[in-house]
């Protein structure tokens, strides 16, 4: 079994020092047989081709049905459209305007008894297009973007883009867009200043030296001359306005667009078009033991969240799955945990299993407890002064659980009770899930929040769970294929638990 390694520091005889003991959680690793490295291997191939697939909450949201279905998942708008009934075994999903999905799995035990949930969020901090973004500058064109979530800002230059998202059209039907993903596609990006010239950039502070309205992405040089319009196969307007003339780069591009998706600038509008960074998630070290990719925050707990609900069969309790939106933001608007959404989809289920009351669905939320999946910062040697050593979440140590978030004097924080920690260090411990405990950096210097205490204020026990990220929010992240498995066993462990 996983157990903790206790190293005793003796009083020193020179200095006088105090002993003290410290509590180590052993390397994953070392506990695995050829047939656990097999497991460990095959999941993080399925997850890596997730995120490399998945690089929007649209995207997430889809892929997500989509595995459901094929699993036996039964859409709940239908259920309750046909006037079915819910039963013991039955599962279900629901779908939040394409962003959000929470999945069910139907236990024997009364719903208002509580259930087990899983919670994660599945957007990602990017750069989103402006409503008005395209314009043309000394023969160049751009787009305008506003960055979403935390991120530095001058990580993203120089990195290969693409373009993922959705224009919706006033005949109501929507669009979908993609561009530099496919391997014969073209990859876009935002410039940086050569270093010959950056003597006044590189005495700015680091938040400074890119700023938020300079990341603007290139998209394209070629003016629509009659030569390019007949190579790239497409017409343009033929207003040949005074604008047309000043902006012949911008026309081609427009023209390209239109004859790919069907779109015109003003549909620029109504769209929702994330630029992101460009191609698969890949083995990471000479060991292939890690993954370096876009968005692991927080698709890392999100994807083994989805998979350990769709892994379980026949659950006493009835077992929940929530990925949501907008948790970089602060969980906000209609797709975000703040809303109503799946306090509704509870609701909804309750009444088609027939145990619906109002007093019912307040005891069921009540009575549940969550696992709030999100990740947590892990041990960089680079960056050691940032960390307080005992409390920091390792890579290949497993799961990580975070008693608490927040920042400084745990601002913002659910602090899940010690009864729960001790519940929960019960169940992995009997299911052999390797797992660590952290703190997200120094006292006075780390911070951070997640959806848990959303859910907490429904009176439920949560904590926060996930797996330790590198580089988090940088354009490229790195996980442990150890901590995934790890993670989905815990998972696994808490869905069936009472």
């Amino acid at each position: 079994m996983y157990k903790q390694i206790y190293k005793a520091i003796m009083l020193c005889p020179l200095t006088g020092q105090e002993w003290r003991i410290i509590m180590e959680r052993s390397n994953a690793w070392e506990k695995y047989s050829k047939t656990d490295l097999e497991k460990v291997f095959t999941f993080a191939e399925d997850y890596r081709k997730f995120i490399s697939l998945c690089k929007t909450e649209r995207e997430c949201v889809k892929r997500s049905v989509e595995i459901a279905e094929e699993a036996g998942y039964k859409n709940l708008e239908d259920i309750v459209r046909k006037g079915k009934k819910l039963k013991a075994g039955d599962r279900v999903y629901a779908v939040n305007m394409g962003k959000a999905v929470v999945l069910f799995n139907i236990g024997k035990e009364p719903i208002e008894d509580g259930m087990n949930i899983l919670g994660a969020h599945i957007d990602s901090p990017r750069l989103d297009l402006k409503q008005n973004p395209m314009y043309e500058d000394s023969d160049l064109v751009l787009l305008d973007t506003h960055y979403y979530g935390g991120i530095k800002k001058y990580q993203w230059v120089t990195v290969p883009l693409a373009l993922h998202g959705v224009v919706a059209l006033k005949d109501g039907s929507v669009v979908d867009v993609s561009i530099g993903e496919d391997e014969n596609d073209a990859v876009v990006g935002i410039s940086d200043l050569l270093i010959h010239l950056s003597q006044e950039q590189l005495e700015k502070k680091g938040n400074k030296v890119v700023e938020g309205e300079d990341l603007n992405i290139l998209v394209g040089s070629m003016p629509a001359t009659d030569a390019a319009l007949e190579f790239g196969n497409v017409t343009a307007d033929n207003d040949d306005d005074e604008d047309d003339k000043k902006h012949k780069v911008k026309k081609y591009i427009l023209a390209l667009l239109k004859d790919k998706y069907g779109i015109e600038e003003e549909d620029f509008l109504s769209a929702e078009i994330e630029a992101v960074p460009a191609g698969p998630a890949r083995d990471y070290g000479i060991d292939r033991s890690m993954i370096i990719g876009y968005g692991h925050d927080d698709r890392v707990c999100a994807y083994p969240s989805l998979i350990a609900c769709i892994n379980s069969k026949k659950p006493k309790k009835t077992g929940v799955c929530i990925l949501v939106d907008k948790e970089e933001i602060g969980s906000v608007g209609a797709t975000g945990m703040q809303s109503k959404f799946f306090e509704y989809a509870v609701a909804e289920v309750m009444d088609r299993c027939g145990q619906y009351s109002e007093l019912g669905l307040k005891r069921a939320l009540r009575n549940s407890q969550m696992l709030s999946s999100d990740v947590s910062a892990a041990y960089d040697p680079n960056y050691a002064s940032v960390n307080e050593k005992k409390n920091s979440a390792y890579f290949g140590r497993g799961m990580v659980f975070n008693k608490y978030t927040g920042s400084r004097g745990k601002s913002g924080s659910n602090d899940t009770s010690a009864e729960f920690m001790a519940k929960m260090r019960k169940v992995m411990g009997d299911a052999d899930v390797a797992f660590q405990t952290a703190e997200l950096g120094r006292v006075d210097l780390g911070g951070g929040g997640t959806i848990a205490y959303i859910l907490a204020n429904y009176g439920m026990n949560v904590i926060d769970s996930g797996v330790a990220v590198q580089n988090m929010h940088a354009p490229h992240e790195v996980i442990s294929k150890a901590d995934l498995y790890e993670a989905l066993k815990g998972y696994e462990a808490f869905l069936k638990c009472n």
